[in-house]
């Protein structure tokens, strides 16, 4: 414990700048701050600017000659020609151990009002994904604590999947389930322009005692500015990576990635960048990219990051840019569907919209029969729906539709469903009796 402690005072003070390189500001524009002086910035670097109202961060955005052009983190209210801005260098933090079970901002301070020092090896917020050809593949199939994710929709270690769903449709119930269900050394949570109010219901009332002891919780809430709304993605990614490098395997889940590239987007149109994509700038497509392929199987030697990427999607509509390009470079996707939301059923997940990239790998020949065979009888009650609703339909027309009606009420409560305490295997036991016309006490 000692020498921990010492470790991280050591940290501390290795991180005290022994020279600072001071600019000042010139001009203010498009919310902009133009700076001359800072000999050595390079894009992305941060700085802080003291002015008559105290101190606020920023990030240099362009580069001209002589002149840096920055983003405040702040309105700009209070700030004059000739302010002091001091260079502080690139976007990055440095976790260490005791940050598990804590709650801390996009810089890495903590929000829960007790002292929290930094590691001894500070990590890039914006660094490359492991080299594609040094990767891993796929690892074993994980319990999640949620039944149709055991079975139907299998998550396995290093994939990544999307979470697609409207607002109040269960999905920051879902993301905690997982926090507290899925198989992993360690949880790292992203909660990008979340509702201030809403920090400690999800850690204390959602999340839980026994969610947060194996959790980092990084959050920047929608009062504040894009720079840190995007950079709550990043250090929750670089923590992530942190940890997967000691060899661990770390769960992380970002709500939600909407949030993410809304805040890019105000970065990149208030450095001069088009909105070509509606409304959009086209770095979105390779910022988002970017992002979700440092998640994944790590390199040899290393561990891996297993990552549930939520999307914000209004009416369903899954060709919205953001929920398009997330979509195009995961390894699954889930979609929650407001329909099943309102009449009660949660998660309210649509299972013929949503696929699990891990099958049929993931399971045997005998669990992707079972994985048929409940689709299979699903899709046709989807596709029969509204004749048996209005009554149009006459038993006996068709083989499949009948067994699909018979069961459908047993299928849709697997849904639902917690996983029982014998995990992947209680899961499929369960499902195997669904579809043998059994009911939840397992008798005819």
């Amino acid at each position: 414990m000692t020498t921990g402690l010492f470790d991280g005072l050591l940290a501390e003070i290795a991180a005290t700048p022994v020279l600072r390189r001071v600019g000042r500001v010139v001009e203010t524009r498009r919310g902009l701050v133009d700076v001359t002086g800072l000999d050595g910035a390079a894009l992305g670097d941060r700085v802080q600017i003291t002015s008559r109202d105290g101190r606020s961060g920023g990030e240099v955005l362009r580069l001209a000659e002589g002149r840096a052009s920055v983003l405040p983190d702040a309105s700009g209210d209070g700030m004059a020609i000739d302010d002091r801005v001091e260079l502080l260098g690139r976007a990055e933090v440095a976790p260490d151990a005791g940050w598990i079970g804590r709650i801390i901002d996009p810089m890495g301070q903590p929000l829960d009002g007790r002292p929290l020092l930094r590691g001894p090896k500070p990590a890039a917020l914006r660094a490359p994904a492991p080299p594609a050809a040094s990767r891993r593949r796929l690892g074993a199939r994980l319990d999640t604590g949620v039944a149709v994710f055991d079975t139907l929709l299998p998550l396995v270690r290093g994939q990544r999947i999307g979470l697609f769903a409207g607002s109040g449709v269960g999905k920051s119930s879902l993301l905690a389930r997982f926090a507290r269900g899925v198989e992993a050394d360690l949880v790292v949570i992203a909660l990008v322009g979340e509702r201030g109010r809403e920090l400690r219901e999800f850690t204390e009332r959602v999340l839980g005692p026994a969610g947060m002891a194996r959790s980092i919780v990084v959050t920047a809430t929608s009062d504040q500015s894009p720079l840190m709304r995007r950079m709550c993605a990043y250090t929750a990614m670089a923590v992530a990576e942190h940890f997967r490098d000691q060899g661990l395997h770390v769960l992380l889940l970002v709500d939600s990635v909407t949030r993410f590239a809304e805040a890019h987007r105000e970065i990149a149109l208030a450095g001069g960048e088009d909105a070509s994509l509606r409304g959009f700038p086209p770095s979105l497509t390779q910022t988002i990219m970017g992002l979700a392929e440092r998640a994944g199987p790590g390199p040899e030697g290393a561990g891996d990051i297993t990552a549930v990427f939520s999307v914000l999607v209004a009416g369903s509509d899954m060709d919205e840019p953001v929920a398009d390009i997330l979509r195009g470079v995961l390894d699954g996707h889930v979609v929650m569907d407001r329909r099943i939301a309102e009449r009660g059923r949660f998660p309210a997940i649509d299972l013929l919209r949503s696929v699990s990239r891990s099958l049929p790998d993931a399971a045997d020949e005998g669990e992707n029969a079972l994985i048929t065979e409940a689709r299979r009888l699903l899709g046709a009650y989807d596709r029969a729906e509204l004749m048996i609703q209005a009554g149009l339909y006459a038993t006996g027309t068709d083989p499949i539709i009948d067994r699909a009606i018979k069961l459908w009420p047993l299928l849709d409560g697997f849904l639902a469903e917690p996983a029982p305490a014998n995990g992947v295997a209680g899961s499929f036991e369960r499902l195997r009796a669904c579809l043998s016309d059994q009911g939840p006490n397992g008798r005819r």
